[in-house]
Parts: structure tokens; C-alpha cells; sequence
């Protein structure tokens, strides 16, 4: 196995697979080097002499300057590296969209060797679940515990026997006492939620005073199931709200056991990226990999989707010239520059990323982490720009979208699942157990975080450092999630990890 690998040919570091001692000697494109310090697994050696201010140069592109000068063989790392990122830009459209630019051959070559189909819940207006439980959703943080006792008390009945479905509820701490983009925010989440297709049944549990309305939310959902959507509003209900709601619920089941899985096209499958907890090996195993299941998806007519815009900085104009068209272009130009305003206006720097975490698994910049993070839409055509809380079926189309939320993994995750997207990918380098309301398929970038954390995680991408072929893996990685589509549970669904989070932007009453 190597020890280093240079990922593009005009990069001037390399990035170390396993860890490099003081004095020994790695061969680099047939270039010897002697390492000059301790060097840890996941992050960047210096592959020629660099002086300060000049740039590190990595995925072929630069992720920063040097604050100092460094030699080959020199550790860089966030102590000697900075961001070139500053405040907003202004950008031209370039477009890169031709087929060669787009063409996945890897995604070609497994194409004919997967299945077409996947085994979903057709719904009476059309769409397509591919989980078929029973959601309890609050309007407003006041009755979590009201829905959190009624799921207890249906469960308890499911455990023993008694019915074949479990009831989730998802509690928040919003729907009152906010203002403007706020509020809006809360009740189009929340109205995702409740018309997500991965639900069999939902019911709505308000309290009756809030400024999320239980009448006004309704009016929100336009046209639904009516069967299969209820409402509760505690300060209406005579007598004890929790046996009115488990009696709703016990309805909601005996229709949900009618239900059976028939053949979906993959063209109707929809997916959401996501990274969290991302190392050194980010950008080399798991981000490509899903890079390449996203073409495959593409190419069969599905939908993924790509957010965390935070962290598209330092990246964008690669999505920006691969928009099809130049209002697509204009829309992704938006979706950059509100949020670096956002970061203004709360006087932030728009480069106040990587985390600790990041830092310490080999991410040094921004830039190096978007560079990293924008491999998870591979090369196809940008077809798609959403706003927070807009929905694939009305909002967007089929290809890849680029969607608007920030980079925080519960609210970015939220925001994929309630987009429409039936399951979330999401790799880690460090690893984090939790899940949304939808599948969250955790994939590791390396073994050991794999091995370490069987409870965590549901793929291991770090089979690409030890030697297999990124054909051979997406293979494996296509048929793990199709068998998820058909109802295989990941692991925060067997663990019952299952939580919303909403975008917070403003003043709480």
C-alpha cells in the first residue's frame, strides 16, 4: 500500500494514508522525499519548496497561502496555512457542461450491472416512500411531550405484538415566539415533514395557542391525504389529549397494514449528500465515491441533492460553470452570496471554518474542505437550485440541485430529508451516530473509524485506501443503498435515532 498519495498532478502537497516519521524517506511520483517532522495520517506533506504567501495547491486548485516558508517534507497544517477567502464576489459564467466535462465512466461501467427498480410505497397522489411508519409531528415545542408519551404508548402495544408499524415523533422547540423568516422557516419544515411520501400516517398535534396555527398550518399543506393526515389540537380535545391521540394512531395503523412495497424506477429515487465530522481522507474515499452514485443516479433519471453552501466556499465556480443554463447560474451566484452575507451581518468571517474536528483529522482551509466536500455531486449538469424549506416536487427537478442551508449536520440533514429526498449519504471521517427523519446512511472515509464504530457506521469508503477499485466499491455501494430503498434499516433507524433540527436565523420573542 502507498503511503502518500498526490491526488492531482500540479499539487505541491501530498496527503500522508497512514502516518510519516521524522527521517523516513516516501517516493512521490518517482520523486524521493525525506519527511522533516511527524506527519499524521490524513494530512499534507510539503512536495517542494513553498515561501509565505505563496499557495498550497490541492484537488488542483489553491486552499490557501502559507503564513511561512516551508520545504519538502515540511507538515502543512492550519497552523501555517491561511484562507483566501474574503467577503462577496463577483462571478461569470463559464459554462463546463459539455459531455466529456460530465462524463462519469466509472458510474457508465456499473450502470448495466445494477437493478432498475427499487421496491417502494406508491402514494395516492403519485409520489413514492420508501419507509411506511407513522410520523407524529408538533406544531409547536409546547406538546413534545405529549407526542413523545403517545409514540411511547403505541410502541409499547407494537412490542408486545399488538401492531406492525412504530409511531416516531418528532420533536422541536419552535412554532411560537418567532418572527419573519423564522416562523416561515419552522411552519415549511414542518409542512415537509408532514407531506414527506416516507410516511404511511401523520398526525399533527397542536396546542392551540401558538403563532404556528393548527387551522393556518393546514391551509399551508394544500392539497393532501386526508386519510392519512389528522389533526389534534390538545386545548380542544375533551378529556385526556393522549388516548384521543393513541386512538388516531391506532386508526392510521390499520390503514398502513393495507400497504405493500411494488417495483419504483430508479428514476424516481431521490438523494440527499451530505459530510459531517470530515478528515484528510474526505476528499479521497467517501466524497468520491458518492460522487460517482450520484452520476449513476443521475444517469438513471434519479435526483440527489447537494447543500451545506458554507462549505461550497472556495469551490463554487466549479458548480457555478457546470449550471445548464445562465439562470441556474444566477441562482447558484445567490445561494453563495447570501450566505457569506449572512456570515457579514452577524460580523463572522466568511473563512471561519474548518471545526476542531476537521482540523485535527487533516483539513486545514475552507477551501480544502469545500474542494473535498463539492466531490460528493461528481460531474453531472446542474439542474436545480432550491431555497430552505422549498420541496423537490414543486421546487425542482429531477438531475442534481444544489439546495440552501447551512452546514450544521442535524439542520442540513433536516433540510435534505425535507427537500423530498427519500434517503441522506452521509460520510464522516471522525464519525457521529445520529440520524433524520429520513435514512441517514453513515459512510466512513477510512477502516478504522469503520471497524471502531460498527454501531455507527453503515459503509466503509476506506476500502479504496487498502487497495479495492472504485468500480468494484460503488458497485457494493449502489446495491447497499438500493437495498436500503427496498427497507433494509440503517443503523440509526435499528437504533431509533431519529431527530429534526430547524434554521435559526433571528429574534426569539
Amino acid at each position: 500500500m502507498k503511503k502518500v498519495i498526490r491526488i492531482n498532478q500540479d499539487d505541491n502537497v501530498a496527503v500522508a494514508i497512514e502516518p510519516l516519521e521524522k527521517g523516513e524517506v516516501v517516493n512521490i511520483g518517482g520523486k524521493e522525499i525525506e519527511v522533516r517532522e511527524d506527519i499524521p495520517a490524513g494530512h499534507k506533506i510539503l512536495l517542494e519548496d513553498v515561501r509565505a504567501s505563496e499557495n498550497i495547491i490541492k484537488y488542483g486548485y489553491p486552499i490557501g497561502h502559507l503564513t511561512e516558508d516551508r520545504q519538502a517534507g515540511d507538515l502543512v497544517s492550519d497552523r501555517n496555512i491561511k484562507t483566501n477567502l474574503g467577503g462577496l464576489l463577483s462571478y461569470e459564467y463559464h459554462p463546463a457542461i459539455s459531455a466529456e466535462d460530465t462524463r462519469n465512466s466509472i458510474a457508465e461501467r456499473i450502470a448495466d450491472d445494477l437493478p432498475k427498480t427499487f421496491k417502494g410505497y406508491r402514494r395516492k397522489n403519485g409520489d413514492v416512500g420508501i419507509r411506511n411508519d407513522i410520523w407524529i409531528v408538533p406544531t409547536v415545542g409546547c406538546v413534545n411531550g405529549v407526542c413523545n408519551e403517545i409514540a411511547e404508548r403505541f410502541n409499547h402495544l407494537a412490542h408486545e405484538g399488538q401492531l406492525t408499524v412504530r409511531a416516531i415523533p418528532y420533536g422541536h422547540n419552535y412554532g411560537c415566539s418567532q418572527l419573519s423568516d423564522d416562523h416561515e422557516n419552522t411552519r415549511k419544515i414542518l409542512r415537509d415533514l408532514v407531506l414527506h411520501p416516507n410516511a404511511g400516517g401523520v398526525l399533527v398535534v397542536g396546542l392551540g395557542c401558538e403563532n404556528n396555527q393548527p387551522v393556518k398550518f393546514r391551509e399551508m399543506l394544500g392539497e393532501y391525504d386526508e386519510e392519512r393526515i389528522r389533526f389534534m389540537v390538545c386545548q380542544e380535545v375533551e378529556g385526556n389529549e393522549v388516548e384521543t391521540g393513541l386512538s388516531i394512531i391506532r386508526e392510521l395503523a390499520e390503514i398502513i397494514k393495507q400497504d405493500s412495497r411494488a417495483d419504483i424506477p430508479l428514476s424516481e429515487l431521490r438523494v440527499g449528500l451530505k459530510c459531517g465530522g470530515s478528515d484528510g481522507f474526505s476528499g479521497i474515499t467517501a466524497n468520491p465515491l458518492l460522487g460517482v452514485f450520484s452520476d449513476l443516479i443521475v444517469s438513471q433519471g434519479g435526483t440527489t441533492v447537494l447543500t451545506e453552501v458554507p462549505e461550497m466556499f472556495g469551490a463554487e465556480t466549479i458548480l457555478m460553470n457546470r449550471c445548464a443554463d445562465e439562470s441556474l447560474f444566477q441562482k447558484t451566484v445567490s445561494l453563495i452570496n447570501d450566505f457569506k452575507e449572512y456570515f457579514l451581518s452577524h460580523g463572522e468571517p466568511v473563512g471561519e471554518n474548518p471545526s476542531p474536528g476537521n482540523k485535527a483529522g487533516g483539513i486545514s482551509t475552507l477551501e480544502e474542505k469545500a474542494l473535498g466536500c463539492t466531490q460528493k455531486c461528481g460531474k453531472s449538469i446542474v439542474r436545480g437550485v432550491l431555497k430552505y424549506g422549498d420541496r423537490l416536487t414543486s421546487e425542482g427537478c429531477k438531475g442534481l440541485n444544489l439546495l440552501s442551508a447551512p452546514g450544521n449536520d442535524l439542520v442540513a440533514s433536516t433540510a435534505l430529508a425535507s427537500a423530498g429526498c427519500h434517503i441522506v449519504l452521509f460520510t464522516t471521517g471522525r464519525g457521529t451516530p445520529f440520524g433524520t427523519f429520513v435514512p441517514t446512511m453513515k459512510i466512513s472515509t477510512n477502516t478504522r473509524l469503520a471497524t471502531s464504530k460498527t454501531g455507527w457506521i453503515d459503509f466503509n469508503a476506506g476500502q479504496l485506501l487498502e487497495g479495492k477499485d472504485m468500480s468494484t466499491l460503488a458497485r457494493e455501494f449502489a446495491e447497499k443503498v438500493i437495498s436500503t430503498a427496498n427497507g433494509e434499516p440503517t443503523l440509526n433507524e435499528q437504533k431509533h435515532y431519529n431527530e429534526i433540527a430547524i434554521f435559526k436565523t433571528g429574534v426569539t420573542l
